[in-house]
Order: C-alpha cells, then sequence, then structure tokens
C-alpha cells in the first residue's frame, strides 16, 4: 500500500488529496500511519511499530489496520 504521491499531509494529522479538493484529519496512530506509508512501509512494519509504541492488542490492531486502509483506498489517498 503506498499513498498517492500528490497527498499533502501534516503532523497534526491533515491530509488533503489535491485531485478531489477533499481533506480529512485522523487521530494520533492515524497520523503515525499515513507517514509510514510516505516511508513505503509495508504492513507488516507499521503493525510491528504501532504495536510496539503503543499498548494494543496486535490481532485487534490488524483489524483496525485494515479498515483504515479500507477507508483511505474508499478515499482515493491511496493507490
Amino acid at each position: 500500500m503506498r499513498l498517492k504521491k500528490n497527498i499533502a499531509t501534516s503532523e497534526e494529522g491533515f491530509i488533503f488529496n489535491p485531485g478531489t479538493g477533499d481533506s480529512f484529519s485522523t487521530n494520533e496512530i492515524g497520523t503515525e500511519i499515513i507517514a509510514l506509508l510516505k516511508d513505503e512501509k509495508p504492513q507488516k512494519i507499521i503493525i510491528e511499530s504501532i504495536c510496539a509504541k503503543y499498548d494494543v492488542d496486535q490481532n485487534q490492531f490488524e483489524k483496525d489496520l485494515d479498515d483504515y486502509l479500507s477507508q483511505l483506498k474508499d478515499y482515493t489517498i491511496l493507490e
């Protein structure tokens, strides 16, 4: 999974898609996921990174990440 190249993001969780004119905001974990996606990290690394930093159940986070990535696809944020 990769972010589209033209997607603008901020450290505060603001996401802007200039192709559609849509903007979104996300929470702290979402912001970190976006940053990892920008760095083209694979899903396995994203899961390991977030689970190591936060006290989250890995199985639950994998499901939540799948949902989040599906939302990003629906909003045409991902390639």
